[in-house]
């Protein structure tokens, strides 16, 4: 005799105080599409749970993505248990696979951050089946479900469960489960499922050893990922650019950065599948200035230039930005003029300058910058040119606001500025009675499109058409985004 809260995963019949099932009052010409809808009527005429698979078998519509998702949400109202033996038939369907989207979808939907239950009853009731035979392509969609929800309990639990019903784990099984454990912090477990591994006569992969060297790393046991480094090739798996750029990570935050900048110049030496990228140099970089030590992340520059790799915009940002906050303004300037030689507009570089000084509260500082900028013919971003003027309007500098933006749009190629620091703007001249400026901003407005915003409009429109602008009120009033 199965328990109450399994059996009722095979069996529709229900309590006499609890509603049918749902699906009986869905009409599925008008609800869902025809090929959901007969999906759904198969799980409703099951009413022997053990045959509610081979039931499904018999549909000959089609299967995809949209119609498993609408069988979802049917099910999701009344019976997630039904949703789930569901899901996994489907996952299972020849000429069908669930999407990460979908896998995502079905976990939100049936409720399994709230009741991963429900998941332990099916594998249980399958397992207590006399006629059921669970397989290891049903575990593995079971541990994709496991996986969304960043569950490790729950997954050593099914992997377990899944050496119980005979099914051998593969590599990519281990592997899912190893990953949510090294995510959930518990290392040591993940270590004792990878020598598990070699003793099932299963040899760990490049996944296994790019997700145990990153969890040992981000844990600090720099050693242990040291040695899994060097021992990988045994199995061979060659260390590539990925698992280098894991153990860099770690010893960047827990080690010294002078060991860092060594396996650096290791993976610069060995070349090949191991030879650092864009990305690598900046992991140093970011880790040099969150230490405070900027100065020394400016010869990953030179080491950079000698390797031929030229750096991206993220590294130059995060090198002036570190460079700025710990007072080296000299050095930011002379690094726009060193990274201008490799492709990285001086635009994009004051830009971020300007930024930098303005999220590290050198506000005077950063309007400065950004006024040279202007006079010097370089063109800030739409994102820098934003701050600026929204940071002007909150200090009710309204006129300087007026002026810049003026210096701003006359800069030809200028990225758009945001659309509602214009209404501010307008609203600021009409109520301090700057009225010429107020009527060329609108006629600005008009030309560009811009639509006022917010509760400043009908006083905007009333203050030019007290001025004698019936026909520029009328224009700007008459904008719809």
């Amino acid at each position: 005799m199965l328990p109450p809260s399994i059996s009722r995963l095979f069996l529709t019949t229900q309590p006499a105080n609890k509603p049918k099932f749902l699906l009986e009052k869905v009409h599925f010409s008008t609800t869902c599409s025809s090929s959901a809808g007969e999906f759904l009527s198969h799980l409703l005429k099951s009413k022997n749970g053990s045959g509610l698979e081979k039931s499904l078998n018999t549909v000959k519509t089609k299967l995809d993505a949209k119609c498993v998702n609408e069988v979802l949400e049917k099910c999701a109202i009344d019976d997630p248990h039904m949703g789930l033996r569901f899901f996994i038939w489907s996952g299972l369907y020849p000429s069908y696979r669930h999407s990460s989207y979908m896998y995502s979808r079905a976990y939100k939907l049936l409720g399994f951050d709230r009741e991963p239950r429900i998941i332990e009853d099916f594998i249980e009731a399958y397992r207590l089946q006399n006629n059921y035979v669970p397989s290891a392509k049903m575990f593995k969609v079971i541990l994709n479900l496991c996986r969304v929800g960043k569950d490790a309990t729950l997954g050593l639990w099914v992997l377990k469960k899944m050496k119980e019903s005979n099914c051998r784990p593969d590599t990519t099984v281990y592997n899912v489960v190893i990953r949510l454990l090294c995510e959930k912090g518990d290392i040591d477990e993940a270590m004792c499922l990878m020598r598990e591994m070699d003793s099932s006569d299963l040899h760990p992969d490049m996944i296994t050893y790019v997700v145990m060297i990153k969890g040992l790393s981000e844990v600090g046991r720099l050693g242990e990922a040291c040695g899994l480094t060097k021992g990988m090739r045994g199995h061979g798996c060659v260390p590539n650019t990925v698992t280098y750029s894991a153990l860099l990570d770690g010893i960047c935050r827990f080690g010294s950065l002078e060991r860092a900048l060594e396996l650096l110049r290791e993976m610069e030496k060995d070349g090949g599948q191991c030879k650092p990228n864009v990305v690598t140099y900046t992991t140093v970089v970011q880790n040099f200035i969150e230490k405070g030590q900027s100065i020394e992340a400016l010869s990953i520059l030179d080491q950079m230039r000698d390797f031929g790799c030229k750096p991206n915009r993220v590294l130059i940002c995060t090198l002036i930005h570190g460079l700025c906050k710990d007072g080296h303004m000299e050095e930011a300037h002379q690094v726009i003029n060193r990274v201008a030689e490799c492709g990285i507009p001086y635009d994009s570089c004051y830009s971020f300058l300007v930024l930098s000084l303005f999220r590290i509260g050198k506000l005077k500082e950063a309007e400065m910058c950004f006024r040279r900028m202007l006079a010097g013919g370089l063109k800030p971003d739409g994102l820098t040119s934003s701050t600026i003027m929204r940071w002007l309007c909150q200090q009710r500098r309204i006129l300087d606001g007026y002026h810049l933006i003026d210096a701003i749009e006359q800069s030809a190629g200028i990225s758009s500025i945001d659309s509602d620091i214009y209404s501010i703007l307008m609203a600021g001249l009409c109520e301090e009675n700057h009225l010429v400026e107020a009527a060329k901003l609108a006629n600005l407005m008009v030309g560009k499109g811009i639509q006022l915003k917010g509760p400043c409009t009908k006083n905007v429109i009333e203050c030019l058409r007290g001025c004698g602008k019936e026909d520029l009120a009328s224009s700007i009033g008459s904008i719809k985004c």
